[in-house]
């Protein structure tokens, strides 16, 4: 017989026990969040890869749109001038083409400067390649005597000759086509871009302020406006500060009877748009031309640039600029040495408007939270 104590403990065993439910509903809940931000995770991590690969494809886009975009915040005031104007005021689409057609203007007319130089420098290169060639030919002048120690005119002919450099210059040729009509289309794209944003930049600044929180409009508005303000003077400025180094380099090149004085003019007023190193250059260029003459003058010429850099730096741009940004000089290198290794001359050219767009909100707006805590 079996006792009682050994029956319940028989019944125990043969009983199953009851199952745990919160305890396996919990485990499953644990998997699927951690499932969950493990999918999360890999999401954001391939949603940022793309969108920064996306924008790196169209690295050269968004350069033409923050281009344009920028150009037309620095022709704003003129078009602003010209609508509350009081003899003949226009209406923004008037003064917007009047602007534009301005701009076709100066761009035809610099075109007009420069393309007939270009153009005499290579028919006088053409003219002078038989000249050239005689002369090699010649044992008694100096290009063929060295040409008969180093052979250099049959060393050419026979890497023309070759495929490889053949299918490579072919290649080359095609590449700079291919450049040359990349770089004009986008230019026609930078320009078409700037007359639309200068047209409808009422209505895309009033649409950007009502983004901002209503609390908080009126003060984001004030400070855009006051940014657009400094853009807008700082180019205007900077403009008539290039616009009197061309003229001073016309005037002193024109003196000196150095060749191209319009084109040298215009090369060195587009360059001195460029900060802290444009107009350096732009006087080295005309200072390399100035050697064509003599010495002397290249000398002279050098003197020139340096006493006119200073007096730009001390005299101009504090007058110029006066009412249009307020930046420290060493934020100024420092914003375009940074711009510039960002987006070249592009980067170079936008860099102390958005230093000083920067320093205004950090003034305005920064500062004054840090010291409320």
């Amino acid at each position: 017989m079996v006792s009682g104590g050994q029956a319940d403990g028989a019944a125990e065993q043969a009983v199953p026990r009851p199952v745990d439910a919160a305890g396996e509903t919990s485990a499953v809940s644990a998997q699927h969040s951690y499932f969950t931000y493990a999918f999360g995770l890999a999401a954001g991590a391939l949603s940022a890869y793309l969108l920064v690969r996306g924008i790196a494809r169209a690295g050269g886009v968004i350069t033409m749109v923050l281009l344009a975009a920028f150009l037309a915040v620095s022709l704003n005031p003129i078009v602003t001038a010209l609508t509350r104007q009081t003899r003949v005021p226009l209406r923004r689409g008037g003064a917007v083409l009047v602007v534009a057609l301005g701009v076709m203007a100066l761009v035809a007319g610099f075109l007009a400067v420069i393309v007939p130089p270009v153009a005499a420098e290579v028919t006088a290169l053409v003219r002078a390649i038989p000249h050239v060639l005689q002369q090699i030919q010649d044992r008694s002048t100096f290009l063929g005597r060295i040409e008969g120690k180093y052979h250099v005119v049959s060393k050419v002919q026979s890497a023309l000759s070759s495929r490889g450099l053949g299918s490579s210059a072919v290649s080359g040729i095609l590449g700079a086509g291919k450049y040359v009509l990349s770089t004009l289309t986008s230019t026609l794209a930078v320009v078409a871009l700037t007359i639309y944003f200068l047209a409808g930049l009422p209505n895309i600044v009033a649409v950007a302020y009502r983004a901002a929180p209503a609390s908080r409009r009126d003060r984001v508005r004030a400070l855009g406006d006051e940014i657009l303000t400094q853009v807008g003077r700082y180019m205007l400025g900077s403009a008539l500060n290039a616009s009197i180094a061309g003229l001073a380099t016309y005037i002193w090149t024109a003196a000196w009877g150095i060749q191209y004085p319009a084109a040298l003019g215009l090369l060195v007023a587009l360059m001195d748009m460029i900060p802290v190193i444009g107009s350096t250059i732009g006087g080295a260029i005309v200072t390399l031309v100035a050697l064509t003459v003599s010495t002397p003058v290249a000398i002279a010429t050098l003197l020139f640039y340096i006493g006119f850099r200073l007096t730009e730096d001390y005299v101009l741009l504090p007058k110029v600029m006066r009412h249009a940004v307020d930046v420290p000089p060493i934020v100024t290198v420092v914003a375009v040495l940074v711009g510039g290794s960002l987006l070249g001359i592009i980067g170079a050219l936008v860099a102390i408007p958005t230093a000083a767009a920067l320093k205004l909100i950090t003034v305005e707006v920064l500062i004054p939270r840090l010291d409320r805590r």
